[in-house]
């Protein structure tokens, strides 16, 4: 993470994050990063789909794909750089091995991560196949993603 947040303040690029079932854990490594108030320009949890609507996801979008898609990811990422005018933005949304009750379509261990580069309006999209057992193990494998996917847009 130290070298991603390197590189970003190098090339002056920002990030913005909406966070579903990571929890926050993405934006908190940045934050545990010394200099990340040069790169981060906001973040927002929405496990609800309601509070990924009310920042601009697209209700249509959640109902024709549901919420564990790439769309709606994707839809997470450009709608968190456009509210937050930061270069990057990112969406996470998934199961990490636990039932969904509200939402119960998708597999329980699927995780969608996009990218979202606003400055040539392109996505960037991982499907994270879980492999680990507990929630914190399975957050661990997505920002180790997310990290590789981020150095390898910046280099």
């Amino acid at each position: 993470m130290e070298e991603l947040v390197k590189l970003l303040i190098e090339k002056e690029k920002t990030i913005s994050f909406m966070e579903s079932c990571t929890g926050g854990y993405l934006v908190n490594g940045i934050t545990n990063i010394p200099n990340a108030s040069k790169v981060l320009k906001f973040s927002a949890v929405t496990y609800s789909n309601e509070f990924k609507e009310k920042l601009g996801v697209p209700k249509d979008i959640i109902d024709k794909y549901t919420v564990y898609s790439v769309p709606v990811a994707n839809m997470m990422a450009k709608v968190i750089s456009e509210y937050a005018l930061s270069n990057y933005g990112v969406g996470v949304t998934g199961k990490l091995k636990k039932i969904d009750e509200a939402n119960p379509y998708g597999e329980d261990d699927i995780v969608y991560l996009s990218i979202y580069d606003r400055d040539n309006d392109t996505y960037y999209n991982e499907k994270i196949k879980l492999t680990k057992d507990t929630r914190i193990e399975c957050k661990n494998e997505i920002i180790i993603v997310f990290i590789n996917k981020m150095l390898e847009l910046l280099k």
